[in-house]
């Protein structure tokens, strides 16, 4: 099998002191940090005779300003070796990458590393394990000072008048400051970064609730007098210490159920990377064998693969046989045949027989290793509808903080007493429960998700916008020869001139049509094979006559094969009936070539592709999903429609005897009338095609230019693939549509609501600490919504 993947091109960061870079690298802003590419950057400065790129206009004044504050900073601490080399970026913007783990700069999540590996990132498990313990010793202090804070509406209010306002007051402060203090501190850092890059998140307005709450209760332990009279009832001001604690435990809770929730939408991926053996049986040059960590196997190597047993590394058999499962990258569930010659892949499962294998990839080289960063970069990369969302999401917060301002200054105006405390009850409410991650994760984490399963299945996608295009795809083309048919044509009838000799007419065709490459060819010199021939000897050349045929001189002899116009352009006739037979073998689907030797017909070839198994049903597939399918081909009109007529194709529906140059102006037709287009084919021929489809489909089994033009491979090179990749896609934008009228409709509706709009029809406001569950609970309630798409997608599959 063909590798169908290139590897992943690798973006390189600097350090912050490092203003140059390599052609095609990327350096550090200084003052950021943020990667930049010096060929695209808009903002430079020059400084001690090195220029220095900036991924804003505020990060250059900055720099202009001081640029010895930024180029001696204080030493950080440094990474671990592992996070050293290691690129970490943001799952809500891609854009971000550093070296090491940290928070991004722009939303405060925690970012993630570029290239997956088969252990999960130690950096999460470590943030993991903080938020985890920040949130139990936070909610073992909030609960207590909960209790104490609503034990007021006991009847007759016995803790109050047991311990005091005023040491009751000085107890809830002294259990709510490590919780808002040290559990919060995360979020604070978060938002103070935010505020730095003038990027407002989610942790600005948590930050800004929770301190609002905390320091309004704090003045009112301390200063209690410059409070009104009217909020001093049962003698002290009314805190709110409970209410920047519960908040507090409860984002650090969403947290904790969003970090688990985001390794989650990764486990498809790593869960390929994990197949790969971790030792190999390697046979030395004695014959004896020796087992060895796969890190020290190399190309050229000789492996055994006993029974049951993954492959180790991408290579070929040498010896053995056996029927080796390689659904985990193909998502084909029967076992596939394999025998000396036959290539095989790096994860994939032995059967019952054993193996001698080469290794010829193996590391980041292999195909698994190529999938998995090839999945890696198209689940990072960003879909149309992310634009709209990021627009959206920049005038959010800031949005948000005047509605929480106008709403205050309502409440205060307004509200019934005491003022000053509903205003800042509904301010704060509103500042918490409005959540930009829910809408800036939406996207995202299903992108992840549908990358990942995809992969599973054998459909690997280049980037988010092909997913999407592949949701709004209304008609496929195939091509027939390699993705209808096997690609593996063979000879079905040689019917040649009374008179003209069998053996040397055979040798002569074979010998001019030996050194190409074309199915055709190879049908041609394998049946000469067949029948015992040999290739004619003796110089040998050839004259590729574009779209016809060939010219060619074969030692005395001028040969001619191809098609009917090329011989009459030499002045031959054909004779009478020729035609007619030849149009017979047409109508069973056959392509028919005419040879002509030394300027005389000598008769006429006919051959035959096998359509592949399964292709009936996958077309049928297509075709209930509501998809035109059109096959596009160069053979004859009669043989091509026999062939479609055979696959439920009418006649309107078959383009035929198109030249490889003409493929990509019929796609080009079928986009002029308003369709959108995906063309599947394996070829060279079929790369313009490709390109000139809103989405191209390559046969994973094709040349590498064909995978190269497309935005689609999939791994076998099957017309089921092809099912599988436009149901991934709608499933994809269903889940991602899903997802944002989750995040939309969610802000729509409990924004206002926690700013009062209740209050007047049913006398009832949002507290602060419901207000923080639900913001937790819409994080969460996105990415367990792009979890479901896995098993929506693997419904489907069986369905």
């Amino acid at each position: 099998m063909s590798t169908p993947v290139p590897p992943a091109r690798r973006s390189s960061s600097h350090s912050r002191s490092s203003p140059v870079a390599a052609s095609g690298e990327h350096v550090n802003d200084p003052v950021c940090g943020m990667s930049v590419d010096p060929a695209t950057a808009k903002h430079s400065f020059e400084h001690a005779g090195a220029r220095f790129y900036f991924c804003s206009p505020r990060c250059l004044e900055k720099f202009r300003a001081s640029p010895d504050a930024y180029l001696k900073p204080k030493p950080p601490k440094p990474p671990t070796p592992e996070e050293a080399s290691t690129e970490y970026t943001c799952p809500m913007h891609p854009e971000v990458v550093q070296l090491g783990p940290g928070d991004c700069p722009k939303c405060g999540m925690a970012l993630e590393p570029k290239t997956l590996s088969a252990e999960e990132d130690p950096a999460a498990k470590a943030e993991l394990a903080d938020m985890q313990r920040r949130f139990v010793v936070s909610a073992m202090l909030t609960v207590p000072l909960f209790f104490l804070a609503m034990s007021d509406v006991i009847p007759g209010d016995p803790v109050r008048h047991a311990i005091g306002p005023g040491l009751l007051a000085w107890i809830e402060l002294v259990l709510a400051t490590p919780v808002v203090v040290w559990g919060g501190w995360p979020f604070f850092v978060r938002a103070a970064s935010s505020v730095r890059n003038r990027a407002p998140n989610m942790f600005t307005l948590v930050a800004l609730g929770t301190s609002a709450a905390f320091l309004f209760s704090l003045v009112g332990t301390l200063l209690p007098g410059v409070f009104p009279e009217s909020m001093r009832a049962h003698g002290g001001v009314h805190l709110y210490y409970e209410a920047a604690a519960v908040i507090t435990a409860l984002v650090l809770l969403g947290q904790v159920m969003e970090l688990r929730a985001r390794g989650r939408t990764s486990s498809a991926i790593r869960s390929l990377l994990q197949l790969a053996p971790k030792t190999a049986r390697r046979i030395r040059e004695d014959e004896t064998e020796e087992d060895v960590p796969i890190e020290h196997v190399v190309a050229g190597d000789r492996l055994r693969v006993r029974p049951g047993e993954r492959i180790p590394a991408d290579g070929v058999v040498l010896s053995g046989h056996s029927y080796v499962d390689e659904s985990m990258i193909t998502g084909e569930p029967l076992p596939v045949e394999k025998g000396a010659g036959d290539r095989v892949t790096g994860g994939t499962l032995g059967g019952d027989g054993a193996l001698v294998m080469e290794v010829e990839r193996v590391g980041r080289d292999s195909l698994l290793s190529n999938i998995v960063a090839m999945v890696g970069e198209a689940a990072r990369s960003r879909a149309r509808v992310q634009r709209l969302v990021d627009r959206v999401s920049a005038w959010f917060v800031p949005a948000v903080i005047v509605i929480a301002a106008g709403t205050f200054v309502a409440w205060y105006a307004f509200g019934p007493d005491p003022r000053l405390a509903h205003a800042l009850v509904t301010a704060v409410s509103v500042l918490i429960i409005a959540c930009p991650c829910a809408l800036g994760l939406a996207t995202p984490m299903s992108i992840m998700v549908a990358m990942g399963t995809g992969a599973h299945s054998g459909v690997l996608v280049k980037d988010a916008d092909a997913l999407e295009t592949l949701g709004r795809v209304t008609t496929v083309a195939l091509d027939k020869t390699g993705t209808i048919t096997e690609g593996k044509p063979r000879v079905s009838a040689v019917d040649l001139e009374p008179g003209t000799p069998r053996g040397e007419t055979i040798a002569l065709v074979a010998a001019a049509e030996q050194a190409s490459e074309h199915p055709l060819a190879r049908a041609v010199v394998e049946h000469a094979a067949e029948e015992g021939v040999r290739p004619a000897s003796g110089p040998v050349t050839v004259r590729a006559v574009r779209g016809k045929g060939i010219d060619a001189n074969v030692g005395t002899a001028r040969v001619l094969f191809g098609t009917r116009v090329l011989l009459e352009e030499h002045g031959i006739e054909l004779p009478a009936g020729t035609l007619e037979r030849a149009e017979q073998h047409r109508m069973h689907g056959a392509t028919v070539s005419f040879v002509a030797v030394d300027g005389r017909f000598a008769g006429t070839w006919a051959i035959s592709d096998t359509i592949k198994p399964l292709a009936k049903e996958a077309l049928a597939a297509l075709r209930r999903m509501g998809l035109r399918v059109v096959m596009i081909t160069g053979d004859a009109r009669t043989s091509a429609r026999a062939v479609g007529r055979e696959l439920g194709f009418a006649d309107d529906d078959v383009i035929a005897e198109v030249l490889p140059d003409q493929k990509a102006h019929a796609i080009r037709e079928l986009k002029t009338k308003g369709a959108v287009v995906a063309m599947a084919g394996d070829g060279i021929n079929d790369a313009p095609a490709l390109a000139t489809a809103d989405v191209g489909v390559a046969m994973g089994t094709g040349t590498d230019v064909a995978i190269e033009s497309a935005s689609v491979t999939l791994v076998k090179g099957d017309v089921r693939g092809v099912v599988r990749a436009i149901r991934l896609g709608r499933a994809t934008m269903k889940n991602i549509r899903g997802n944002l009228l989750l995040a939309f409709g969610y802000n729509a509706l409990a924004v206002p609501v926690a700013a009062g709009l209740l209050y007047p029809f049913l006398h009832v406001t949002l507290s602060p600490m419901l207000a923080a569950a639900a913001m937790s609970l819409s994080s969460v309630s996105v990415i367990v919504n792009a979890l479901q798409l896995r098993r929506a997608l693997r419904a489907g599959a069986h369905g």
